[in-house]
């Protein structure tokens, strides 16, 4: 059954299954939200669309929709379902959640709040919907993507089909070689926080007019958050998160990106990461003051001075990358200096001493990371940074190893196996210098070799990936 406030009581089972609807597409009239029939919009625009309800929902659309939700899992909302437990439970209420969905008396559950430490400090807050509402989010945004992704500018590449961060760096590299290496740095502060709801749905009614699909998607914006279990409406913002998120953060920046395409400007949007190329610093000023006005003054969001800034294409940074000059004219992209510190802190939680696992688990951890990270940034150059983070890598793991060998008769005898002369794996095993000391020491490097941790233990560090990767 649906409650009052549009929910579904689990307690009373409907053993249906999902519906099947046709698609259709016709014209018709925008409601706004107060029910009054909406102005036009220019005729420059593109034409808005009608009869999307249908396609949302229809069985086909569901289908992919619960595909892509079961296969990027995740933790549950605030109902406590789970992705695992989810399938059987919507099949057997999914009739009564559309009747409440068709009526308009569906209401989504808040989002629970959890946060996220943020590298440099502070915290990042998202939002976990319920599974059933990340199930309607993401038919909506599949609905969605096709309708408005062709539209938006060239020069976003976040969360759209096709374009990657690895090209947003790409052409910003591109940008520099030309000629234009002044970068503007815009922080757009506490952007999901602060995104205007009415702002954001003009833009959506832009393209859309369907009056009930409109409608839901506010009422998703403003389902508010849980928080220690109290619920905290939400003024402004969208959830980070959901998977509707995404595409609504590049519907609210596109008039962005168009003011910037129609001042002629040199530029790359990632979310709202953005960054704008000029050939010179007082270039840089005016672009910088110029995006402010828009962004404050059109969208009603806020830049953050005091992380905004200007600098030259050496010291810039974009997604976790910087770049530098090469001879010839060239422009190289390097890993940024703060991606390899937090690098490295992740690696050495992974093999700290006092994290009493076996090697092989140790070693299974690293690889699973090191993959990741370098499937992300082994495009960067750098062979020999690289190659370096691997050797301090390998004297972590040789500490690790000195430690676990513990005692004296331990030390001398793995030495001596090793290959090392007894009377010198006597007098290492007596030493009492330091963990980090004996694990740079000629004498454990040549019994835990390179080879020993490579060949033996199947470690695969950071110049493997990348010399796999680039080919070389």
């Amino acid at each position: 059954m649906v409650a009052g406030d549009g929910r579904i009581d689990r307690s009373q089972p409907v053993q249906t299954g999902l519906p099947v609807v046709e698609d259709v597409s016709r014209p018709g009239p925008q409601v706004g939200r107060s029910g009054h029939t909406a102005s036009p919009e220019p005729s420059s625009q593109p034409a808005r669309v009608d009869g999307l309800w249908e396609q949302v929902f229809s069985k086909a659309n569901l289908t992919r929709a619960l595909r892509r939700v079961e296969r990027n899992g995740g933790a549950p909302g605030v109902d406590g379902v789970s992705t695992d437990e989810f399938r059987g439970w919507l099949i057997a209420h999914w009739d009564e959640v559309k009747v409440a969905l068709d009526a308009g008396r569906y209401r989504p559950r808040p989002v629970r709040r959890v946060e996220i430490p943020k590298p440099d400090g502070g915290v990042r807050l998202l939002g976990v919907p319920t599974v059933l509402d990340r199930l309607v989010q993401q038919a909506i945004a599949q609905v969605l993507e096709p309708i408005f992704d062709p539209t938006f500018s060239e020069h976003s590449y976040g969360f759209r089909p096709g374009r990657s961060a690895h090209q947003a760096v790409e052409s910003a590299r591109g940008f520099l070689e030309e000629g234009y290496r002044w970068v503007v740095d815009v922080d757009l502060e506490q952007f999901f926080d602060r995104v205007n709801h009415d702002k954001l749905m003009h833009r959506v009614w832009r393209r859309v007019a369907d009056k009930r699909l409109l409608r839901l998607i506010r009422a998703y914006i403003e389902a508010g958050v849980m928080v220690d279990g109290v619920r905290q409406p939400t003024a402004e913002g969208t959830p980070q998160g959901s998977p509707l998120s995404p595409l609504l953060s590049n519907i609210m920046l596109d008039d962005l990106d168009k003011e910037l395409e129609r001042r002629g400007h040199r530029f790359v949007r990632y979310a709202d990461d953005l960054r704008v190329f000029v050939r010179s610093e007082r270039a840089a000023s005016r672009v910088l003051d110029g995006v402010t006005d828009v962004v404050e003054g059109r969208l009603k969001l806020k830049v953050n001075r005091h992380k905004s800034n200007i600098s030259t294409a050496s010291v810039a940074t974009l997604l976790g990358f910087g770049f530098y000059f090469a001879p010839g004219g060239k422009v190289g992209v390097r890993v940024a200096p703060k991606a390899f510190k937090r690098l490295k802190m992740r690696l050495k939680q992974l093999t700290r001493r006092s994290w009493g696992v076996s090697m092989e688990h140790r070693i299974a951890k690293l690889n699973r990371y090191i993959a990741g990270w370098c499937a992300y940034f082994a495009i960067a150059d750098g062979r020999k940074r690289f190659e370096a983070v691997d050797e301090w890598l390998r004297r972590r793991l040789r500490q690790v190893r000195w430690k676990e060998w513990k005692r004296w008769t331990a030390k001398r005898r793995n030495l001596a196996a090793a290959g090392i002369p007894d009377d010198v794996a006597r007098q290492w095993a007596a030493s009492s210098k330091g963990y980090w000391r004996v694990a740079g020491s000629p004498i454990l490097h040549r019994a835990l070799p390179d080879s020993y941790w490579h060949d033996e233990h199947g470690l695969r560090g950071l110049a493997y990936h990348w010399h796999r990767r680039r080919g070389a």
